[in-house]
């Protein structure tokens, strides 16, 4: 006992001069932060020897007493057993290699009985907990903007504490902004579009949607023109509800708009003549209009179609996913069951876009148990966040979440401003950091020796505090999907912020119900074993080498069913026959996901594959490769193209074989000197006109910005079917090329 004192004591004085360094609250120097180690060190060296001097039997004692617990606990975990998370299962349909949840032998559609539409589910959080906030959003103090010294300017923002409004207040607002829209003459049949960036009045319209069983087309606030229009033609939406931001794109377009005669603006400034053929109103005009004329709900089923999301758009124009109440209530039901202890001392962060599935579905099920809705944008999510006043608080600091969701580049962003802001600080603090870091990744990955009970108690107080306190301080719980994590970030995260993160895999075509990664499952490079609403079937792709026979794992494409799943695309039959197969023998509704996958033994899903040139970023848009390419061929400086997406960054590159008259051309035209055309194609001058050559062709041809490559890489020689990096009719083989150039394509993205 005296030693295991020592040992604690030794800890506890060593870990008051690391704190002091760390978190700069003392002048302690290095070498008296070194001495206090000697001494600490000495005097329990001492203390032992003296032990044992004394009583030999004593020392024998001690080292037993150390090593028979990890000896036994060695045995123990070598003994284990790998938990199964999913298993297999016989179902109908194509025949494949099928898994479920482990716990839930039949899909979840329901977690609340009686509850079958989210109209019930809402009405019945906001009469069980109406005294308690829900919805939460930042009082402006002062909006200004800031000029640097090369004359760029940016909004700076001080925001103030949230003001809250309780679930019955909300449940009120709900009912009288739908007693409203009512009273503004939209009828049930017709379709309302709410095109704006996350806010409470994004939620209100939702619900008071759903009590009039009106369907609601979401519509990301960031999508362009030519998108928009389509989306808003195709779906007849007649009323629009949007911000004093977006109301200004709609103007843009308003002569290209068949149907839309309302206009409700979130904001209480909005040019009020900005269409003589539109009725615009305020949100709060509408509540006042609802309040004083009271309508009867009107309640959806199960069936009813909650919402036609438009995906960003893969190829060519969205595409708008048919949502049932019930499809996206199995989701929120099933995610329900495996986040632990979810229930009403949650606080959540809403900052992801409410025309995502993910947030939708997250919003829906924190209001279901109870918790509270803090809303904040990814522009003052922390207090160094962009648009954050310096010397103010980020969201994150005043709302203090314990759950949230996130994107990877979110979670990236945390990642690079520590490490950054450790590597500034330098010496002693970034090898205390970086010790800190190692100890607990060593133990994460398995490891008895790392840093386990008082050693990371210790290392998280002194260490990982103030790292925790960039998202609040209090996160128990992250969910991250939209795009592929990186083992990087996961394990970063898992030791800085002391959180587990679920990683899940789920398109808009099943309500974002899939597969995700249980809390105990601290593996990287997987999405975990199926949600409880989800069967997840392998099917052989012979045509790319993948079959459910394949050796050690299954592989295939990857195919969803379950409630979970959607009915289709609207108004277009086609694709939906192309990717939905109809319900199969047993009543099971099937979407091909066009992704491949491997099951490991516990039954986790790992994404390792796409079938086409399709790839997502790392905020969820789809690049269409080929698309692309042929875009932005025309460039009289292009030869031959071949875009690069990675899954893991926010940007695109290219591979460009220069057209060498063209370039040749310009270079004598602008005094370029060189001694050959591999020079040439070297030199940035020439990098940067190429580059601005296809930037501008790919605005005229109204790609996305995160479409056009940002660098690029120029080649001076021809690709030829002799090189094998093209066939015979000159299409290019884009595996060949990025073997060939494999390091090229990752020098640009460094």
């Amino acid at each position: 006992m005296d030693f295991v004192l020592c040992q604690c004591l030794g800890y506890l004085l060593t870990g008051f001069f690391v704190e002091s360094i760390l978190l700069e609250e003392s002048d302690v120097s290095v070498s008296t932060y070194a001495a206090a180690c000697a001494l600490c060190h000495a005097w329990r060296t001492e203390r032992y020897i003296l032990l044992g001097a004394q009583n030999p039997i004593n020392m024998t004692g001690y080292i037993v007493g150390a090593l028979v617990p990890i000896v036994f606990t060695l045995l123990l975990r070598s003994s284990k057993k790998v938990k199964k998370r999913g298993v297999p299962v016989d179902v109908g349909g194509e025949p494949g290699y099928t898994i479920r949840n482990s716990g839930f032998p039949s899909p979840v559609e329901t977690s609340w009985e009686g509850i079958s539409t989210l109209a019930e589910l809402f009405e019945q959080a906001c009469k069980q907990h109406a005294d308690k906030p829900l919805l939460g959003t930042r009082k402006m103090i002062l909006r200004e903007v800031e000029v640097t010294e090369d004359g760029r300017s940016f909004e700076k923002v001080h925001l103030g504490d949230y003001e809250w409004l309780t679930y019955g207040k909300t449940f009120e607002t709900v009912c009288d902004f739908a007693s409203g829209l009512v009273q503004l003459g939209h009828k049930r049949e017709e379709r309302v579009a709410i095109f704006a960036d996350t806010r409470e009045e994004w939620f209100i319209a939702l619900q008071a949607c759903f009590r009039l069983n009106v369907t609601v087309v979401t519509i990301y606030a960031s999508l362009g023109e030519e998108a928009l229009c389509y989306s808003l033609n195709e779906t007849e939406v007649t009323t629009v509800i949007c911000g004093n931001k977006e109301l200004k794109k709609l103007v843009n377009i308003s002569g290209q708009l068949d149907t839309v005669t309302r206009v409700i603006c979130m904001d209480d400034e909005f040019p009020s003549s900005a269409n003589s053929r539109w009725t615009i109103s305020s949100f709060a005009d509408v509540k006042s209009v609802g309040r004083a004329s009271p309508v009867d709900a009107d309640l959806p089923l199960s069936a009813d179609v909650a919402v036609i999301m438009y995906t960003s758009g893969s190829t060519g124009l969205p595409k708008g996913v048919m949502m049932t109440h019930g499809n996206v209530l199995a989701t929120v039901s099933a995610v329900m069951t495996i986040v632990p202890g979810l229930g009403s001392k949650d606080v959540y962060l809403a900052y992801l876009p409410l025309a995502h599935i993910l947030e939708l579905a997250a919003e829906n099920l924190i209001s279901a148990v109870g918790g509270i809705i803090g809303y904040g944008t990814p522009l003052t999510l922390t207090d160094t966040s962009n648009k954050i006043k310096r010397g103010t608080k980020g969201d994150a600091t005043v709302l203090s979440p314990t759950v949230m969701a996130a994107v990877p580049a979110i979670l990236d962003r945390v990642r690079d401003g520590v490490r950054k802001k450790v590597d500034a600080k330098g010496g002693l603090a970034k090898k205390l950091f970086d010790l800190a870091y190692s100890r607990r990744l060593s133990a994460i990955n398995g490891s008895w020796f790392g840093a386990w009970g008082l050693e990371k108690f210790l290392w998280d107080f002194l260490v990982f505090k103030k790292v925790r306190a960039v998202l609040g301080g209090r996160i128990r719980f992250l969910l991250s999907g939209g795009a592929p994590l990186s083992a990087d970030t996961q394990r970063f995260i898992n030791i800085c912020l002391g959180a587990p993160i679920g990683q899940g895999y789920g398109l808009t075509e099943t309500c974002a119900g899939a597969t995700f990664s249980e809390v105990d499952d601290t593996s990287i490079g997987r999405v975990g074993s199926p949600l409880p609403c989800s069967f997840v079937k392998l099917v052989d792709w012979p045509e790319g080498g993948y079959l459910i026979t394949d050796s050690p794992m299954p592989r295939g494409e990857i195919v969803v069913g379950g409630p979970s799943v959607t009915l289709g695309y609207f108004k277009n039959e086609e694709k939906t026959k192309e990717v939905y197969k109809k319900v199969d023998e047993r009543g099971m509704r099937w979407f091909y996901t066009g992704d491949v996958g491997q099951f490991h033994a516990d039954g986790c899903l790992e994404i390792i594959d796409r079938k086409k040139d399709i790839v997502k970023l790392q905020h969820g848009e789809y690049v269409s490769l080929g698309k692309v390419e042929a875009a932005l061929s025309i460039s009289p400086y292009v030869d031959n193209i071949m875009l690069h997406a990675d899954p893991f960054h926010s940007y695109c590159v290219a591979l460009v074989v220069a057209a060498q008259h063209a370039v040749e051309d310009w270079a004598s035209k602008q005094g370029v000197a060189f001694t050959d055309f591999a020079e040439l194609c070297e030199k940035e001058e020439t990098i940067k006109e190429v580059l601005s050559s296809l930037v501008q062709i790919g605005k005229k041809a109204r790609l996305e910005k995160f479409e056009i490559p940002a660098k690029i890489k120029l080649l001076s020689t021809p690709w030829t079917p002799e090189s094998g990096l093209v066939t015979a009719a000159l299409k290019i083989k884009r595996e060949a090329i990025r073997k060939a150039f494999s390091e090229d394509l990752a020098k640009l993205y460094t």
